[in-house]
């Protein structure tokens, strides 16, 4: 017999009792957890055990929920549960409504303690003296290549990465009037307006743009101003209660962006193995013909994959360069330990700048 929708309600109100209560049950198991680990000195948060426990409910659910559904309800509930000891403290380029705010929800989930920075460095600086015990910030996007900034700072920092997050980015065109019409200045993050600049010269070719320190900001600004417009986000034009008068006007569909998660080695160690994991490092190599090739026989003779190789000018004035390097795999691997032993004799200069789960 069909069920009326009052008897599915009825039986929905019955289970959100029933999951409430199961969820305390597991917050009150969460905290004795906590108790156990701050009596030993170990860290509240461990990247590769919640990546493992979001893994294993993937695999085992055999119901309608989507996988992408599973992590964002079970990242959630484990947020919720790590505030009961203490909210993380994360900065990140701010103000509110900016990608990388999204991308920091999005790893942590929504229990946390907001840092926003007006620039990287800041961010940088929050996690390094202690004003935040994390950053997040973005190292590469797939239309332009790498954030420069994100790597020259990781190459001199005390910090090191614990975590990524690849989030897809839509750009929409933000401002106080529903209508793209005559618009004069649009505001936006340098990359952003690089990702955009094909619909920009088509649809606003009059039109002046501006950099700003974030899209976010841009959105702060357009709200200002009846004739700027901003490139942010959804979730900035709800913060500073602008329209969306185009939607998606990036020119790659696709475009994503890859932010990293940094922090004090003393705040967070490097992470366990999860089964799914990367090792980004940072090396030079003396100026000869082949050094460059030569990094890459090592890798090949111990079967392990390399998914990024990226090069910047070491600043030496004598054309020699740093090459930031992700690898496939975790340390604790005798594969991926055997060819980073190999692969650092080889090296001028060699640091590992993070040992971390990969994201879903």
């Amino acid at each position: 017999m069909t069920k009326t929708l009052a008897e599915l309600r009825t039986q929905i109100d019955a289970l959100d009792q029933s999951l409430l209560r199961m969820l305390n049950e597991r917050a009150a198991l969460a905290h004795e957890v906590g108790v156990i680990k701050h009596a030993e000195g170990s860290p509240v948060f461990r990247p590769e055990r919640e990546a493992q426990v979001i893994q294993n409910l993937q695999k085992s659910n055999a119901g309608l929920l989507q996988p992408a559904g599973v992590a964002f309800i079970w990242r959630e509930i484990m947020s919720a549960c790590r505030a009961l000891e203490a909210p993380q403290r994360v900065a990140y380029l701010g103000p509110h409504g900016t990608f990388s705010e999204e991308a920091a929800l999005r790893f942590f989930g929504s229990s946390i303690a907001h840092l926003p920075c007006s620039n990287f460095d800041e961010v940088f600086h929050a996690a390094s003296a202690g004003g935040a015990e994390f950053g997040v910030v973005p190292v590469e996007n797939s239309t332009e290549g790498v954030v420069t900034r994100s790597l020259d700072l990781l190459l001199h920092s005390p910090l090191h990465i614990v975590g990524e997050i690849s989030l897809m980015v839509r750009h929409h065109l933000l401002r106080s009037s529903p209508s793209a019409d005559g618009v004069e200045v649009v505001l936006a993050h340098p990359q952003a307006l690089a990702q955009c600049q094909q619909w920009l010269n088509t649809h606003l070719p009059q039109a002046e743009r501006r950099a700003v320190s974030s899209n976010a900001e841009g959105a702060r600004l357009a709200a200002t101003n009846p004739a700027w417009a901003a490139l942010a986000s959804e979730r900035a034009a709800s913060e500073f209660g602008l329209h969306i008068a185009a939607q998606a006007v990036q020119d790659d569909a696709f475009n994503r962006t890859r932010f990293v998660v940094v922090c004090l080695p003393s705040v967070l160690p490097a992470p366990q193995a999860s089964g799914k994991d990367c090792v980004s490092l940072v090396v030079s190599v003396p100026n000869r013909p082949g050094a460059v090739h030569d990094l890459l026989v090592p890798l090949k003779q111990h079967g392990v994959s390399m998914t990024r190789l990226e090069s910047r000018p070491a600043r030496s004035g004598q054309w020699e360069y740093f090459f930031y390097i992700d690898l496939q795999g975790h340390p604790s691997q005798p594969h991926v330990q055997a060819a980073l032993h190999d692969l650092q004799s080889l090296c001028a200069f060699y640091r590992v700048l993070g040992t971390y789960p990969l994201s879903d």
